[in-house]
Formats: structure tokens, sequence, C-alpha cells
């Protein structure tokens, strides 16, 4: 049961945290500016992967009875292994307990707002009886929301919201809802949010909000994921979404945390 409820948690989706927090890192250091909080910012990063890790499991126990009609989804954890639901329950409601107990001891209390935010547009998202998971609002609380909330959390332990330039939030908000709606295999409304995000994309580079490096950590390892989902719309989905899975969740993480270790802790000896 132990094994099943920790698999729940996606582990090695918390590259979409990791991700974030090093796109928001790198404003830091092309602006040379000195971080003096390391060691909140690890403990920042690793609070928003557990709560994640929580609201995934809480996710899978309420889309439980849907996802045994789903022939794609007859692999999540607590489809192939029941699991009573008081365990469920009780084992994210102490992983979100936790989180924000550490965070209140620990970090700035914006911080914990921006945690709570996560925790409520998750349940608003999957959640009865509101669970706009089943509704045409559903894009605008999934991934794109909780990309700039991550985004934010980290923006906010360096001091500094709009450290990230607006134009950068939207661009990210339009990409992730497009991956969403591509991982609903919607076409039309996937390549028209992909022409805006590129638009949006364009007025980056061209107002300075955007250099090369920022571009390769914010598009290049979600745009490898993003190529056999769009694949996956015209052959072989299980097999895309495989290779989706281990390209952006296992290889791009690897190579995230690494960057993140350099920023915080070999950069600042160098300015």
């Amino acid at each position: 049961m132990i094994k099943t409820l920790i698999k729940s948690t996606r582990i090695t989706w918390a590259a979409k945290n990791v991700n974030m927090y090093l796109l928001v890192l790198t404003y830091a250091y092309f602006a040379d500016i000195i971080i003096n909080n390391p060691y909140e910012i690890l403990p920042g990063l690793i609070l928003v992967s557990a709560l994640w890790g929580a609201l995934y499991s809480l996710n899978d126990f309420t889309d439980l009875e849907n996802d045994k009609k789903d022939k794609d989804k007859k692999i999540r954890p607590f489809i192939r292994e029941y699991v009573e639901k008081k365990w469920i329950i009780l084992f994210c409601s102490l992983i979100i307990t936790s989180v924000f107990i550490i965070s209140l001891a620990t970090l700035m209390p914006a911080f914990t707002i921006l945690l709570g935010l996560m925790l409520l547009n998750q349940i608003l998202y999957t959640v009865p009886p509101i669970r706009f998971k089943d509704t045409v609002l559903a894009p605008l609380f999934s991934t794109a929301t909780n990309s700039i909330l991550r985004m934010a959390s980290c923006a906010m332990l360096l001091g500094n919201i709009f450290i990230v330039p607006v134009s950068v939030y939207l661009f990210i908000y339009t990409a992730s809802m497009g991956t969403y709606i591509m991982y609903k295999s919607k076409q039309r409304a996937a390549s028209i949010l992909t022409l805006i995000s590129g638009i949006i994309l364009v007025y980056a580079f061209i107002k300075g909000d955007m250099n090369l490096v920022q571009f390769a950590v914010a598009v290049l390892p979600a745009s490898l994921a993003t190529i056999p989902l769009y694949l996956s719309l015209f052959t072989q989905k299980d097999k895309m979404f495989d290779i989706a899975d281990v390209l952006y969740h296992q290889i791009a993480m690897l190579f995230f945390l690494i960057f993140i270790f350099y920023i915080l802790f070999f950069h600042n000896i160098l300015i």
C-alpha cells in the first residue's frame, strides 16, 4: 500500500517545478543578482514538489472511477492496486499539512500564500462539486495557472515577483495551456494557442525580456516533450506519451538540477 501511495505522487513530475524554478533563477543570474538565500530556495522547491506530489495523488483519487474506464490510464497506481479511501485522504492530508507547517515556520508568509493558491487552484480543478476539470474552463485552471504559480513562488523567494517580465509569464501561461490541450487531443485549439504563444515569444525577444539561454530553458525541454505529444494526435498515442514522459520528467530534470545548483552555489562566487 505504501509503495502505491508513493507512486501516486508522480515523483518524476517534479521536473515541472524544477524547470520553472530554473527559468526564474536565470533572471537573477543574468542580472548579476547575488542570491543570499540558496538554503531557502532549495527547501522552497522541495516544499512545492512535495505539495504537488500530494495534489497528484489527490487528483488520481478523485479521477479513479473515470480512469477505470480509460484504457490509457489503467496503469495508474490506485487502479493497479486498491487502496482504501481513508488511507489516501490521510496520506495526502499529512503531506499537505506538513508542507504548510514547515513553510510557515521557515519561509516568508508570501511564499506560503502562493502554496495556498496552488492548493486552492487544484481543489477547484479536481475536487467535486466544483471540479473545473469537467468543464470548458479546465484549461484555465490546469497546467497554465500551475506553471505561473510555480514561477511566482521562486520569484517571491528571490524578493521580487516581477524579476520575471510579465510577457514571459504570459508566454508560459499560453504555452502551458497549449500543451494541456494537446494532451487532451484537441488539435485545432492546440494549434491556435501555439500561434498565440509564438507571437508573445517574439514580442518578449524584441523587447529584451528573454534571451537565448532563457528561451532554451523555457522552450526547448518542453518542446522535446511536445513533439511526441503532438504526434500522439495522429499515431501511436501510448508510445508517444511514454517518450514525452522520459524526455521531460527524467532526462531534462537532471540537467535542470545541475544548472540550479550552479546558479545557487557557484555563480555567486564568480560575481
